[in-house]
């Protein structure tokens, strides 16, 4: 629970008025019954209606004050949880952004949106319910033990006996369910995780006729929740049982030697109702006891999930908040010209392999793209093409060698200025909710509408959304499903490019384009000053690329430029020859 006091720190005022309104109501409630023994033993035993009145005015001022002191109370508790949970649901979020690449293994997506959603939504529960009821009840249960005794020692004492093995019940149960909670919660997040799966591959789930397969997955990971929970909660539930047998056996000793005390004036009948007025409230209080075993049970596996994410320490270096940065704010600008400078980026006997595993993706890679140029990467799949753009992202940290960019090393650039300098483009691609324009901006939010449509220009995507209804206001469905795979891609660049990015780095973001486009956007990257590093699978590509790098099994096998790879490189006169034919590749070679 150190994650939630130390969040609960800056609604202590409230938190402390909350207890305090809570204390007010429990001390006015505490003393009803003792008031209704006076008015029963001094009013209406001695037929006295002016005490009758008194005490009756003074028990309902108490309980006026009780009701709005209640009314306050909850006020204030629901500002402290509500205000935890918004704090704390930042705090993870920022902790989750901070992440590196490698970290976001040990915690799936699934997981980390029960954590954000769920288990913090239990912890402010906890919170209302600890402010309002939690320390409420066991100071109603201590509360009505006292009373009892300075009403009637004897009778009292009939109560007060039960309560300790009420309460080493209490706390047996409340560890046990605290272990099955956890399962609970885990077992939420596999749920999360099949339910994620479906939403994301609906189409391919009903072209492949899957949907009883997934059906079947999802009920029996949901099965598996159902059984868990209902586990939980009969083990809390248990506790309601036994405190009514301890509570009613008490209540029922208390009438039965009330009786006989009465007889022979050992005590008075407003002091039997009295007591059993506390016995009463105090069975209510400890028969809440279940719901409250649950909500805490739950709320402390929860707590311990939220810490296991704001404790993680990272093995790697984390990723920094690359928001702060500004277009042409850092030392080296994304918006000068690469002209400027000789290397646009270098690999100087890198090698690399990702953490938790043995094998290296790339050995001893070695090459320069200078600055300004178009650098094609081909290569067969899992041949590291990906591998090294991440690199250059600084993603991840080469396990040797060197890697320099615009002239520098890539350790004497901070993230902000690093990631500020390079325009980016993923393998699969990623658009948000909101439209074109919104979508395009997102790589600069600072963009005005005419370098957005500059950018959209460059990509070639720019007449296909002035011919959509809205233009550059468009929205987009879901992903952009209203959009097609190249205007996706085209999209996707545009929003690279509104960043006027000193490096361009494009992974495989071409493949949807048909030849002709792909033609015309090559030719327009190339009038920019950027450094430009393309992975594709294309020969159309390489052909207009200044520099091709031919990777195979993590190693550079070969380099130079389309023309010197055909003449040279085996593997190459493969790729060729695969995609325009062994005539043409004879052809070639003949002429050559």
């Amino acid at each position: 629970m150190t994650v939630l006091f130390s969040f609960l720190k800056k609604y202590r005022v409230a938190a402390f008025l909350a207890l305090g309104m809570m204390l007010v109501e429990l001390a006015l409630e505490l003393l009803q019954p003792f008031l209704i023994s006076k008015i029963i033993d001094d009013g209406v035993t001695q037929k006295d209606i002016s005490t009758v009145l008194l005490w009756g005015g003074i028990l309902t001022g108490g309980t006026i004050i009780a009701f709005f002191a209640g009314i306050f109370g909850s006020f204030y508790a629901a500002h402290a949880s509500q205000g935890l949970g918004y704090d704390l649901r930042e705090a993870v979020y920022n902790k989750v952004q901070s992440f590196s690449y490698a970290l976001f293994n040990r915690f799936s997506s699934s997981s980390l949106i029960t954590r954000l959603t769920n288990d913090i939504t239990q912890l402010q529960d906890m919170v209302f319910m600890g402010l309002r009821f939690m320390l409420r009840m066991p100071l109603l249960v201590v509360g009505s033990s006292v009373m009892a005794l300075l009403v009637n020692v004897k009778l009292g004492l009939l109560l007060v006996v039960g309560i300790p093995i009420l309460l080493f019940f209490v706390i047996i149960i409340m560890r046990k369910a605290s272990g099955l909670f956890q399962q609970v919660q885990r077992r939420l997040d596999t749920v999360n995780s099949v339910m994620q799966e479906n939403l994301t591959g609906m189409r391919l789930i009903r072209v492949f006729v899957r949907k009883n397969h997934e059906r079947q997955r999802f009920e029996e990971r949901s099965s598996n929740l159902m059984q868990g929970t209902v586990s939980a909660l009969r083990l809390t539930e248990t506790t309601m049982p036994f405190i009514l047998l301890i509570t009613n056996a008490s209540i029922i000793a208390v009438l039965w030697y009330g009786h006989l005390d009465i007889i022979v004036g050992q005590a008075s009948v407003g002091e039997v109702v009295a007591i059993i007025n506390y016995a009463m409230r105090t069975m209510g209080a400890l028969s809440a006891f279940s719901m409250i075993v649950a909500s805490f049970s739950r709320a402390k596996a929860s707590a311990e999930r939220i810490q296991e994410v704001m404790f993680t320490v990272e093995d790697e270096r984390p990723l920094d908040n690359q928001d702060q940065y500004v277009a042409g704010s850092s030392s080296v600008s994304a918006s000068q010209s690469s002209d400027v400078y000789e290397v646009g980026v270098a690999f100087r006997q890198v090698s690399f392999h990702y953490p938790g595993t043995e094998a290296q993706v790339l050995k001893n890679i070695d090459f320069t793209a200078r600055a300004g140029v178009t650098t094609a990467i081909m290569g067969s799949t899992g041949s590291g093409k990906s591998s090294l753009v991440q690199l250059i992202l600084r993603l991840y940290d080469s396990d040797q060698g060197e890697i320099d960019v615009l002239d520098r090393r890539i350790q004497e650039l901070d993230d902000h200025q690093l990631r500020g300098l390079i325009g980016y483009v993923p393998q699969e691609i990623v658009l948000f909710t909101g439209s074109i324009r919104e979508n395009i901006a997102w790589g600069y939010e600072h963009a005005t509408l005419e370098e957005i449509q500059e950018a959209a220009r460059i990509a070639q995507i720019h007449d296909t959304i002035m011919n959509l209804p809205h233009g550059y206001d468009t929205l987009l469905g879901q992903r952009g499903v209203n959009l097609s795979g190249g205007q996706k891609q085209r999209i996707s660049i545009a929003r690279a490019l509104v960043r006027r990015p000193a490096i361009l780095l494009l992974d495989d973001s071409t493949s949807a384009l048909d030849v002709r486009t792909e033609s015309l956007l090559l030719d327009a990257l190339r009038e920019l000053s950027c450094t430009t590093l393309l992975i594709t699978q294309k020969i159309s590509s390489t052909i207009r690329a200044d520099q091709v790098l031919l990777l195979s099994d993590g190693q550079l096998i070969a380099q130079g430029d389309h023309t010197h790879l055909l003449a040279t490189s085996e593997l190459y006169q493969q790729i060729y020859a695969s995609q325009f034919g062994k005539e043409e590749l004879e052809h070639v070679e003949s002429v050559n």
